[in-house]
C-alpha cells in the first residue's frame, strides 16, 4: 500500500496542475496522478477558499496550494453498485449498497454515491449527465434508500424537509437476542438531543436468535438506531462499533456479517410539485 500527503505551492502562473504534481511528486506515475486527480484526492487552495480539483490540465496561479491526500487501498476500493429506485428529474431515489460512502474524504469521493452517479450511475441507466449533490446521509454500513438531488435549489428544498422532520423513515434492523415486545420506543437522548425510535414490528426467530424490527426514525442523530439499540442490550448483527461493547451470547448468525441496517422506506411532500411520494425497497 502506497499512502503520502503532500502538499504543493505554485511557483509559477500557467503551469498546469498535472505537471505541478509530477514536479514535486516523484514516487508516483503520472497515470497515478491522475487517477488522484479524477476520485477526488487532490484539492486546491486558491484565495483563502478549497474545493476538489479535478482537471490535469487546469492552468494555476502563482501561490496557489494543492494539496494531494494519496492512499492506493482506498483509491482502488470497489463498492458494489447502487441501483436507481426512482429517477424524479430534479432528484432520484437510490438503493444504496453496504459499503459505499455518502460523501467522500480528502482521500477521495469515488465510493461515494453522488461522485459514483455522476461517473457511473447516470450512464447505466441512462439519465444524461447530472451534477449530484448530497441530501442527507446513510452511514457507510448501512444499506437502503438514499435521496440525491440534482440541482442546487432542489437540494436546499430537500434538505429543509429532513430538518423539518417531514420525511417519513422506516427501517429494517436484525438485532441479537429475543426482543421484547413490550418495548415501543426508545427515546434515550443522544449527545444530549432528543432522540426517539419507534419499533412497529417485531418477529423473533428462535433459530437464529435474533430479532427483525421494522422501526421508524422520529428524529435523525447520528447512528441513532444503533445507539438505541446497543443501549437496550440488543446490538444489530454486524454492528462492529457498538455491539462489541454488548455480550450477544452465541447466536448462530455470523457474528462478522455486514451490518444488519437497512432504509426501506421514505415518504415526504415532493419539493417540485407538492405531491405526496412514498418509496420503498
Amino acid at each position: 500500500m502506497t499512502r503520502l500527503e503532500r502538499h504543493i505551492q505554485c511557483q509559477q502562473s500557467g503551469s498546469s496542475t498535472i505537471d505541478c504534481l509530477k514536479q514535486s511528486v516523484s514516487s508516483l506515475s503520472v497515470a497515478e496522478l491522475k487517477k488522484a486527480l479524477k476520485f477526488g484526492a487532490v484539492w486546491l487552495e486558491r484565495g483563502g477558499k478549497i474545493k476538489r480539483s479535478r482537471r490535469a490540465k487546469m492552468p494555476l496561479i502563482e501561490g496557489d496550494l494543492l494539496h494531494l491526500y494519496y492512499d492506493s487501498e482506498i483509491l482502488s476500493a470497489q463498492t458494489p453498485d447502487a441501483r436507481l429506485v426512482a429517477d424524479e428529474g430534479d432528484y432520484s431515489i437510490w438503493d444504496k449498497p453496504c459499503g459505499m460512502y455518502s460523501q467522500g474524504t480528502k482521500w477521495g469521493d469515488h465510493s461515494s454515491i453522488c461522485r459514483w452517479i455522476e461517473m457511473f450511475g447516470c450512464e447505466k441507466y441512462q439519465l444524461g449527465e447530472r451534477q449530484a449533490y448530497l441530501v442527507h446521509r446513510l452511514d457507510r454500513a448501512t444499506s437502503g434508500l438514499i435521496v440525491v438531488a440534482h440541482k442546487k435549489k432542489v437540494t436546499q428544498k430537500l434538505a429543509r424537509l429532513f430538518e423539518d422532520r417531514k420525511v417519513e423513515k422506516r427501517y429494517q434492523a436484525i438485532v441479537h437476542g429475543h426482543f421484547p415486545d413490550s418495548i415501543l420506543r426508545l427515546e434515550a437522548d443522544i449527545d444530549g438531543k432528543v432522540a426517539l425510535t419507534e419499533i412497529l414490528e417485531n418477529h423473533f426467530d428462535p433459530t437464529s436468535n435474533c430479532s427483525t424490527l421494522k422501526i421508524n426514525l422520529a428524529t435523525g442523530r447520528k447512528h441513532q438506531i444503533r445507539k438505541h439499540l446497543a443501549d437496550a442490550n440488543f446490538p444489530i448483527v454486524g454492528d462492529r462499533l457498538y455491539g462489541e461493547k454488548v455480550d450477544v451470547g452465541k447466536d448462530i448468525v455470523e457474528l462478522n456479517s455486514n451490518l444488519r441496517l437497512r432504509c426501506l422506506y421514505l415518504s415526504f411532500p415532493c419539493p417540485v410539485s407538492g405531491d405526496l411520494k412514498c418509496y420503498s425497497g
